[in-house]
Order: structure tokens, then C-alpha cells, then sequence
């Protein structure tokens, strides 16, 4: 029985039940997907290129940039395809690619995130000492403890979850194979993975959640005393990027994961992850972007390169 599961193909029911949106889905996600390739690979390009960028927030913005491209390419091209045509199906591995990448993701960045909060603590808290504190050998300690934290919780949890019997059962009313999509098709008690889950969720995504509360707790303290409203703005804009792609992503991934995958509204659990997976990878770098001048002003080198270029074979 567990030869035949592991060698069916799953079909994922995405938004077969709404003909009509499905066109619309396909079409909205197609410019959505390119805008998120263009942004994070854009931020990642200028963050190697230019040495303006080669300091310990690009280097973890880089790293976000990275991830949100995993999070989208590791599910949005299945959907636009099983969106735009009949077939809807996805192969038994093709669905474990998926949720590994998913549950590795979604780990990383939970870790990621509160790294970030803590490189705006002491860039905000302790500015004199920041390139002591946050060396490279750090940070990329940091960013490793980062990737490896929730590359581990993926290969627990994602063996687990496709051992689940599924008794035939291989209807998925998701557009990806997400965990609680999958744990929903099971025909076994699943309590004890979902216990797990909640045990895990602990410390990968409540812990980083409180250590970034913690860091902006002492970020605005310090933003309190400064007397210079220009001092305070400052300050302010230098953490308003990251408060805003925190709240962005903690409001969904928190709603999704910390209830049983038997609970959650099965049409609003789809578009939630839609907008975690494919709406905020785009926004995040716009969100960095629009409000840094360290960034821009990179955008703008590298254009004026191109446009030297040009007029140089013009000439």
C-alpha cells in the first residue's frame, strides 16, 4: 500500500471549483511571479555588485531575497500551469519538493527575521560599536544557524508528514502541497504530527517572534530618548522597512501554522498562502527599496553604467 501511495501522483484541486477566477488567478500571479523574479534577484545583484551594499543588513536582506525566491519558484510555475490548463495533477516527488521547500523556508526566514531585528538593535542601540559587533564571521554564523535551523525542521517534519496513510486518498484542495493541506487527506489519527508541529513551532517561529519584540522594545526606548526629530526619524526609517516585512509575514505564517490543519478554512487557507508564498516575496523588495537610499542609489549607479555604455557605442 505504501508503494502504490508514494507512486500515485497527487491532483492539486486549487481553484478548480471557480472557473472564472482561475483565468483571472492565472493571469493576476503571472505578473505577480515576474515582478517578485525582477525585485529579489534585482536585490541580489546590487547587493554583490555594488561595495556600498557589502555591509551586515544587505548581506541578510540578500539572504531574504534568496529565500523569497525559493518560496515563490517552488510553487507558482505548478500553479500557473495547473491554473491555465485541465490537468492539474503533480507528481509524488514534484509534492515532496514542495512541502520540503516550503517547511525549509518558512523556518529559515521565521529565524531570519529576528537576526534582522537584531542587526537593527545594535545599528539603532549601540551605532559606535555596530562593524565590531556585527563582523562578518558573525554574520554569516548567523545566516547559516539561519538556513540550517530550518533545513533540519524540514527534513523531520516533511518524512512525517508524506508517511501520513492516505488510504487512496490523493485530492488535494490546495493549489500546492502545503502541510495542512496534505495532513487533511490522511485516513490515520494525525495527532501526534500535529502535536509535533505545535512543539516545533516553538522554537522556530514563536522564540524569533519574541526576540524581535524584545529588540524593538529597545529599539524604541532608544528612539524615545533621542532629543533631534530629525535624530528620531532617522532612526525610524531605519527599522520601518523590517517592522513592516515582519508584520507581513509573521500575521500569515502565524494564522496558518499554529492551528491543526483540520480547522483552518480551506478557501481562506489558500488565499493566505497565496499571499505569503507569491504577494509578500513581492513586496518585500519595493518595501526595502522605496524608503532606502543606499539601494537606490545603487539601482541608479548601475543604470547610469548601462547608460554610459550605450553612449559609448552611440559614439
Amino acid at each position: 500500500m505504501e508503494r502504490n501511495e508514494s507512486s500515485r501522483n497527487f491532483i492539486l484541486l486549487g481553484f478548480s471549483d471557480r472557473p472564472k477566477l482561475e483565468m483571472v488567478l492565472f493571469f493576476t500571479n503571472t505578473v505577480f511571479y515576474f515582478l517578485a523574479v525582477m525585485g529579489n534577484s534585482t536585490i541580489i545583484f546590487l547587493s554583490v555588485v555594488d561595495p556600498r551594499l557589502h555591509r551586515p543588513m544587505y548581506f541578510f536582506l540578500c539572504n531574504l531575497s534568496l529565500l523569497d525566491l525559493c518560496y515563490t519558484s517552488s510553487s507558482i510555475p505548478q500553479m500557473l500551469v495547473n491554473l491555465w490548463g485541465p490537468q492539474k495533477t503533480i507528481t509524488y516527488m514534484g509534492c515532496v519538493i514542495q512541502l520540503f521547500a516550503f517547511l525549509s523556508v518558512g523556518g529559515i526566514e521565521c529565524i531570519l527575521l529576528s537576526v534582522m531585528a537584531y542587526d537593527r538593535f545594535v545599528a539603532v542601540c549601540k551605532p559606535l560599536h555596530y562593524m565590531t559587533i556585527m563582523h562578518p564571521q558573525l554574520c554569516l554564523r548567523l545566516a547559516a544557524c539561519a538556513w540550517l535551523t530550518g533545513i533540519a525542521n524540514s527534513i523531520l517534519m516533511s518524512p512525517l508528514t508524506m508517511s501520513l496513510k492516505r488510504c487512496g486518498h490523493h485530492h488535494i484542495n490546495h493549489f500546492v502541497c502545503e502541510m495542512p493541506a496534505i495532513i487533511r487527506i490522511s485516513c490515520v489519527d494525525t495527532r501526534h504530527v500535529e502535536g509535533l508541529v505545535f512543539f516545533l513551532a516553538i522554537p522556530i517561529v514563536l522564540v524569533p517572534l519574541a526576540m524581535i519584540l524584545v529588540s524593538y522594545g529597545y529599539i524604541i526606548a532608544t528612539v524615545l530618548r533621542i532629543r533631534s526629530a530629525a535624530g528620531r526619524h532617522k532612526a525610524f526609517n531605519t527599522c520601518s522597512s523590517h517592522m513592516i516585512v515582519v508584520s507581513l509575514f509573521y500575521s500569515t505564517i502565524i494564522y496558518m501554522y499554529m492551528q491543526p490543519g483540520n480547522v483552518a478554512s480551506q478557501d481562506q487557507g489558500k488565499f493566505l498562502t497565496l499571499f505569503y508564498c507569491l504577494v509578500t516575496p513581492t513586496l518585500n523588495p519595493f518595501i526595502y527599496t522605496l524608503r532606502n537610499k543606499d539601494v537606490k542609489g545603487a539601482m541608479w549607479k548601475v543604470l547610469g553604467k548601462d547608460h554610459n555604455l550605450l553612449d559609448a557605442i552611440g559614439h
